[in-house]
């Protein structure tokens, strides 16, 4: 192990044994789940870790709460999604539901695809939904967002864009 990363290693432990504790009771304080709120906590630090910016960080607590909202925000997102896709299924015959396994795959691939979208305006996203999910023209979603048709075609070459470039090959 060099140097660079003992160092590296030395100030996750610090930042981890100094916040840890705060920050699982902050996050069940807003969660109101002590479970939810330690997997969120130990997925916090796991990004802290991936992305190798502890030793950048100046005020702790503000960063890991901003990590932790954004961790809060896409799983909320994930299950709105797994809900909506879960009832849409509960709508089929039971001799049209798909197997256990195709249903896997299908919320993986939602998930991934969020996570593409994620970052996107909030209308560059709705545009990207609405036509590819409820098979709406540029003049339908123009209609919804209020926007004109132009930009509803610039909406979703970007969003296009974003999902082409950001899921696995």
């Amino acid at each position: 192990m060099s140097a660079a990363d003992f160092a590296q290693q030395q100030d996750l432990h610090a930042l981890y044994s100094s916040h840890h504790g705060w920050l699982q009771g902050w996050l069940r304080h807003k969660l109101g789940n002590a479970g939810e709120a330690a997997d969120l906590a130990q997925d916090t630090f796991i990004s802290v870790l991936s992305n190798g910016t502890a030793p950048q960080i100046r005020e702790a607590r503000p960063f890991l709460a901003t990590i932790a909202r954004r961790l809060v925000a896409h799983r909320y997102r994930r299950q709105v999604l797994e809900d909506a896709y879960l009832a849409a299924l509960s709508c089929l015959p039971p001799e049209a539901a798909p197997a256990p396994e195709t249903r896997l795959l299908a919320l993986e691939a939602l998930q991934e695809i969020d996570t593409a979208l994620d970052g996107l305006p909030g209308p560059v996203r709705t545009a990207f939904l609405l036509a590819q999910l409820e098979g709406l023209s540029y003049a339908e979603i123009a209609a919804r967002l209020q926007v004109s048709a132009s930009s509803v075609k610039q909406y979703l070459t970007r969003a296009n864009r974003q999902v082409f470039f950001s899921l696995p090959a």
